[in-house]
């Protein structure tokens, strides 16, 4: 792996964030390397998938490393609104941010993606925004472009075709760190090899969220928690969600539960979609995922309460692997169970689950009771706010609506970065959700892009 001359930038990670920044230097004429630990998409195969069997906990997960990252088996929303998949307000104008997220559009447009746009400001939202406020819940805006987990990865593959002639890029690529000298970075190791760069951006990915703390602690790169998501998807009759997704695909809704007054939120509704693993390090969860080119008969969606710990504990990552391995030990991978029967006080079985009208989407889920796995506060705020969804959308805790869980979304310890996505280590920057700054497709391509160009702009005052 060794280089005579330096690259102009070294780019970590092949996610959305390191596809956008590695494609951005390129364009500009910059020599650039980007590593992945991974494969390519006609390598990333899931074993478990393939054979209808349960998950296999491979070492790296098919499903989140390589061409990518994790975005290349989600649904592929892209979302147009500053608001929503990641922290990005916080380092530029709105303004400014919109013209990102426009720009990245264009991209993936140019590569496939469709024209449509699904929830557009209009009398179906508004009516849909009044009746969620009469039930105490809050619709945020945001129109989406939906690819579809199909439709993804053929854009991916199209951007891989322009990418691999703007950049070199290597699968299977071991980074074990950043080479450092007299506080500016100087390239990568990979083993005994040293890689020289005039810049790094790292951008590994929530998969790679381990490895990132490690190399901010080698070289003394502070970071700052986030919160983590803990909750259960939800998957119903499609019947059930039809009057939301027919007319916004997707529905953001936010609730204030009211014993504890914690947050709740919907997240990664997939109309006619099925529910899936997904592995983090060592603990199992779930996802969901729909298709462009198939529609099954039942939705799900994500309720998830946000949960944040100040001193003297602060290790909400930790957390929420605790919450998610204690329902891998009580089911040997995730748990299911009837709403109804959550409510009730009773677990479910094989026998009660079959008693739904449409059967599970992920097969191998173990019926079982979340109330063993979930803590009494997120239950009770989950359970509120299944109460107040039924008034905005009938038949949502109807006796046919089944929770899968645990599922929990891991938002990386956020790097020390300045506005231009810079470390305190001169010439290091940071991207994408592995960094803690963005949590979706667009705002992860959008913060490559901002990276690159601040890459760009540091290399042209020198």
């Amino acid at each position: 792996m060794a280089s005579v001359k330096p690259w102009d930038a070294i780019v970590v990670g092949a996610g959305a964030a390191g596809i956008f920044a590695a494609r951005e230097l390129g364009s500009a004429g910059a020599r650039v390397l980007l590593l992945e630990r991974g494969q390519g998409l006609a390598k990333r195969r899931c074993p478990s998938r393939e054979t209808g069997g349960a998950c296999r906990r491979c070492i790296h997960c098919n499903l989140l490393s390589g061409w990518g990252g994790a975005g290349a088996y989600s649904d592929g929303k892209l979302s147009l609104s500053p608001q929503v998949g990641g922290f990005l307000p916080e380092f530029v104008s709105e303004p400014d941010l919109l013209d990102l997220i426009g720009y990245v559009h264009g991209v993936y447009r140019g590569h496939g993606a469709p024209e449509r746009v699904h929830g557009l400001a209009g009398p179906e939202r508004d009516a849909l925004a009044s009746k969620a406020r009469s039930a105490g819940l809050a619709l945020v805006s945001n129109p989406v472009r939906h690819m579809g987990t199909d439709g993804c990865r053929r854009v991916l593959s199209s951007l891989f075709e322009e990418v691999q002639n703007l950049a070199e890029v290597r699968f299977g690529a071991r980074c074990d760190g950043v080479w450092v000298e007299e506080g500016r970075v100087r390239g990568v190791r990979a083993g005994a090899k040293r890689v020289r760069a005039r810049a790094v951006i790292l951008s590994p990915g929530r998969v790679g969220a381990s490895w990132l703390r490690a190399v901010a602690a080698e070289l003394g790169v502070p970071t700052r928690s986030n919160p983590v998501d803990i909750g259960v998807r939800v998957e119903c009759p499609a019947e059930v969600l039809e009057p939301v997704t027919s007319a916004l695909y997707e529905a953001k809704v936010y609730y204030t539960a009211p014993t504890f007054r914690d947050e709740v939120r919907t997240f990664c509704m997939n109309p006619r979609g099925e529910v899936v693993h997904e592995v983090y390090e060592d603990c199992l969860t779930v996802n969901g995922h729909a298709y462009a080119g198939r529609r099954s008969p039942v939705s799900n969606f994500a309720l998830l309460v946000k949960t944040a710990f100040t001193e003297p504990f602060d290790d909400p990552v930790a957390y929420g692997k605790s919450v998610a391995l204690l329902a891998n030990l009580l089911a040997g991978g995730v748990l299911v169970q009837r709403f109804a029967d959550l409510v009730s006080g009773r677990r479910s079985t094989r026998e009660r689950i079959a008693k739904v009208s449409i059967p599970p989407t992920l097969h191998d889920a173990t019926p079982g009771d979340l109330s063993f796995a979930l803590p009494y506060r997120h239950l009770k705020d989950l359970i509120e706010t299944m109460h107040a969804l039924e008034a905005f959308c009938p038949g949502i805790a109807g006796s046919d609506t089944l929770l899968y869980g645990a599922e929990v979304k891991f938002y990386s310890n956020r790097l020390a970065l300045s506005r231009s996505l810079e470390t305190p280590v001169a010439g290091l920057y940071g991207a994408g959700d592995g960094v803690g700054v963005s949590r979706g497709l667009v705002q992860a391509s959008a913060s490559g892009v901002l990276a690159a160009r601040s890459v760009l702009a540091a290399e042209g005052s020198q």
